[in-house]
């Protein structure tokens, strides 16, 4: 029997290890801190709403909309996004407070790592990197397509081998499909580092500039498309259930799948709480930025999943630009089609800026704490911003964007990110029970019911992700583990400190 009084054995200590939590006190402390070695406070409550709203408004209203129409539920995508909305708004309350509280850079790890332990927080951030990656990648291919469809209406064309992914998903395999490479896809990932790695002043600039153009846009699709509106296609509202060789589509099950897969779309207001050591005043300004952003864009998502399901039938909607092949078939919006290829072509540039972003300031964050080799951390002197981790993001979203289909890398990105949302509220229950001293400027309302609901939530939408999504999830993980036993355990910084004073057997 070991005496755990004295001198502790090599087994516990590791198991010790595993769970050591961040103090909070270190997480303030680091939160202070100012100087040339630290990231620069330039964002305000208006520029992390934008933020906010830059990452929302992407793909998912421009284009998963449409196809998880086509796919999965019919008109009632628009119950999809009700349901991802209701989870989603559970998760942002969770992480308000959680953000009011720990005021560092790093999001649902950080909050991790300080309420769960630490390979709680890797396994939240091995996600992440699934969720921002992966959601930078879909956005990328999703951009391309639009960017062909406005070259086309002024008789341009980029050469199909080279606009599209070589590779696509069928059953449960990969098949060829003759093209190379979708290199816009890459073009796009390469020229939003450039301009994070610019600076946080600049790139929050650039992104206030095209989100409001972005927003005009989806106003203006949402208040001309409603004049030209069938109700007729909105019938049946539900469609009867299908089989194929891809699972069940449509009836209740498709409802549920959609919103699983379109809960990538909501994934843009968790980007604000990677911003938190670039926010002024962050306690005040952090919860009014990700609950405004989420309030905003779901109210757009709900009225542009009306507009594009009656303005078209909804199984014409499966391709790479649903909002422009909705106003397609009304001879009278032609001239808008155009409008929105060229302000997609634009505006999905602040996505993807805005999830490159939020990937780049995890791997800091991770650096910082040594789970990750150092150089992720490094700062751009003068400009202050992780260069290296952001060249590094933006190398692997742009090879996955010019590999791999969109519908595949979706729902890589909903799985990852309904994981990672259900632990922070279990994270604010368990901060809730063991630290009720600590200051809270925003406290999560409805308590305990909401973060319950958010857990029940996420879990029940997870369920309805199809198998193969499940099968890559596990996958990847397993290689989460691989680097978190190869490199982070043993570079730790915190446990390394706290178990020093427990000498092994």
């Amino acid at each position: 029997m070991p005496n755990l009084t004295g001198r502790l054995p090599g087994e516990i200590v590791s198991v010790m290890k595993l769970f050591a939590k961040k103090p909070i006190e270190v997480l303030l402390a680091q939160a202070a801190e100012q100087g040339d070695g630290t990231l620069k406070r330039g964002l305000g409550p208006f520029a992390l709403t934008m933020l906010g709203i830059g990452s929302i408004i992407g793909a998912g209203i421009f284009i998963l909309t449409g196809q998880q129409a086509a796919i999965n539920a019919g008109p009632a995508i628009l119950l999809s996004f009700v349901l991802a909305g209701i989870t989603c708004a559970c998760a942002a309350l969770c992480y308000a407070e959680l953000a009011s509280m720990i005021p560092v850079s790093g999001s649902a790890y950080t909050y991790a790592y300080a309420t769960l332990g630490e390979f709680v927080a890797w396994i939240i951030a091995w996600d992440l990197i699934v969720e921002y990656l992966f959601a930078a990648s879909t956005v990328a291919a999703g951009w391309s397509g639009h960017l062909g469809d406005l070259l086309n209406g002024f008789g341009l064309a980029v050469p199909p081998q080279w606009a599209s992914a070589p590779y696509k998903f069928v059953g449960d395999h990969f098949v060829h499909t003759g093209a190379i490479l979708n290199l816009p896809a890459i073009g796009i990932v390469l020229l939003m580092a450039a301009i994070l790695i610019s600076g946080i002043t600049e790139s929050a600039t650039v992104n206030n500039v095209i989100v409001a153009l972005k927003v005009s846009i989806v106003v203006l699709v949402i208040v001309i498309g409603f004049a030209f509106i069938d109700p007729a296609l909105w019938k049946p509202f539900i469609p009867p259930a299908t089989h194929d060789a891809n699972g069940e589509h449509f009836g209740f099950k498709g409802i549920l799948t959609a919103a699983g897969v379109i809960f990538f779309a909501y994934i843009g207001f968790e980007t604000v709480s990677t911003a938190a050591q670039e926010a002024r005043d962050p306690q005040r300004t952090m919860p009014i930025g990700l609950l405004a952003s989420l309030g905003i864009c779901t109210v757009l998502y709900i009225l542009m999943s009306l507009v594009i399901t009656g303005l078209a039938p909804y199984h014409t909607l499966n391709n790479a630009h649903p909002v422009s092949a909705a106003l397609a078939s009304h001879p009278q919006l032609h001239w808008l089609r155009q409008v929105v290829n060229l302000g997609v072509a634009v505006g999905l540039g602040s996505t993807i800026l805005s999830l490159l972003y939020g990937q780049s300031r995890i791997f800091y964050s991770m650096a910082r704490d040594g789970l990750l080799p150092p150089f992720f951390g490094t700062l751009l002197k003068g400009r202050r911003t992780p260069w290296i981790g952001t060249l590094i993001t933006a190398a692997f979203a742009g090879l996955a964007a010019g590999l791999l289909p969109l519908d595949v890398l979706g729902e890589l990105v909903s799985i990852g990110t309904l994981m990672a949302f259900a632990l922070i509220c279990a994270g604010v229950m368990y901060l809730r029970i063991t630290r009720p001293d600590l200051p809270r400027s925003f406290k999560t309302p409805w308590w305990p019911g909401t973060a319950v609901i958010g857990i029940l939530a996420c879990l029940w939408l997870i369920s309805g992700l199809g198998a193969p999504t499940f099968i890559r999830l596990v996958v990847w993980m397993a290689i989460g583990l691989v680097v978190y036993f190869g490199y982070a355990y043993w570079h730790s910084r915190y446990h390394e400190r706290k178990l020093a004073a427990a000498p092994a057997e």
